[in-house]
């Protein structure tokens, strides 16, 4: 009889699933907050590389593994995202009248 493993498709399945928040996320996080949301990616990151070290169940490293390294690929796009925005690909958030920023419609 042939023993199927299922390990190599959930990481598959697993893996398109966070990079595919991921994106939906970093351009959240650049319209509200701006690329000084950088720092929360990096802590994002570096907490899901530890626990990559540190878990012992090989498909749950894995998959912290792809959220760290999803987690610096956001750090990166939040840039690209500014950039996106400054020539008018995004929407940008406008002022309200005292400088702070407030929601566009």
């Amino acid at each position: 009889m042939i023993e199927l493993h299922y390990s190599g498709i959930i990481v598959g399945i697993c893996s398109f699933i966070i990079i595919g928040l991921f994106h939906p996320l970093v351009i959240k996080a650049e319209y509200y907050f701006g690329v000084k949301f950088w720092w929360v990616f990096l802590i994002m990151g570096l907490l899901g590389l530890a626990g990559s070290l540190f878990v012992a169940h090989q498909v749950l490293s894995t998959l912290l593994g792809v959220f760290a390294f999803a987690s610096f690929w956001g750090i990166r796009e939040m840039f690209e995202q500014r950039k996106r925005v400054r020539k008018g690909w995004y929407p940008k958030r406008k002022a309200n009248k005292w400088g702070n920023e407030c929601k566009s419609k």
